[in-house]
């Protein structure tokens, strides 16, 4: 029997990448499922993937530490097995502001796990996916986020900033890998229900999303993800895929 697909998808103990975990799982994938401090969380979607008939192993690890991101690569090598996928969920905000004052605090812990992190983990999966390497081929998802083109005024733009970095990675990228055997792309969420958001936030902005005035699910944003993973996607690389009800 051939070896199925193992994907890594950090952040994954809630939200989009529990949802993309969960779903993985359904659609073949074993699954090493990152977080960062909520190991229960991340206990119950490893036990969810289980139920579904596949492997998963839990794996703590800050993925703005470039000791972390190494050590839970090297987690998914012995445990699992050569990876073959990678989603790239992780990802914070900090407290809302304007630039002016927001402290470095805030920019450096966004810029490194929303950025760095996300280069870190792009360049331990090339080791392992890459055909140069010695690889079988896959996919990545970088997630990036609509407010890459709404700049995030008054709120985030630093948030912003960083997601802009993924959707230029998930080009450069995708050009410099594709005849490596490697398919990245990115996912770009609008409002989507997920405890990322300020209380309130999501009321005071669904008003404005053309498909029905309301926020997505993680559900719906993780049908996205899994599609760019499969191979229903063969000839897709270098997409951003906004899932934002037309936001």
């Amino acid at each position: 029997m051939a070896q199925a697909p193992i994907v890594l998808v950090t952040g994954a103990s809630r939200g989009i990448g529990a949802a993309c975990a969960r779903l993985a799982a359904r659609r073949g994938f074993d699954v090493a499922v990152n977080y960062n401090t909520n190991a229960e969380a991340a206990a119950k979607v490893v036990a969810d993937v289980e139920r579904a008939g596949r492997r998963a192993v839990a794996l703590q690890g800050d993925m703005g530490n470039e000791a972390d991101v190494e050590r839970v690569f090297a987690d998914v090598d012995s445990r699992l097995g050569q990876l073959t996928h990678l989603v790239y969920n992780s990802g914070v905000i900090g407290p809302p502001s304007r630039l002016d004052a927001a402290t470095t605090e805030t920019l450096r812990s966004v810029l490194d796990v929303n950025v760095l992190g996300a280069m870190w983990c792009a360049r331990e999966a090339i080791k392992r996916i890459s055909t140069k390497h010695g690889g079988a081929g896959g996919a990545m998802v970088m997630l990036s986020s609509a407010a890459a083109q709404l700049g995030a005024p008054n709120e985030y733009v630093w948030y912003a900033a960083s997601k802009g970095a993924i959707d230029s990675m998930t080009i450069g990228l995708a050009k410099e890998l594709g005849g490596e055997g490697i398919r990245v792309n990115a996912v770009a969420p609008g409002l989507i229900e997920t405890d990322i958001h300020a209380p309130g936030r999501l009321d005071r902005l669904v008003g404005g999303v053309p498909l029905g005035g309301r926020a997505g699910t993680a559900d719906e944003t993780a049908e996205g993800i899994v599609f760019l993973l499969s191979d229903a996607a063969s000839y897709i690389t270098g997409t951003i895929l906004r899932v934002t009800g037309g936001r």
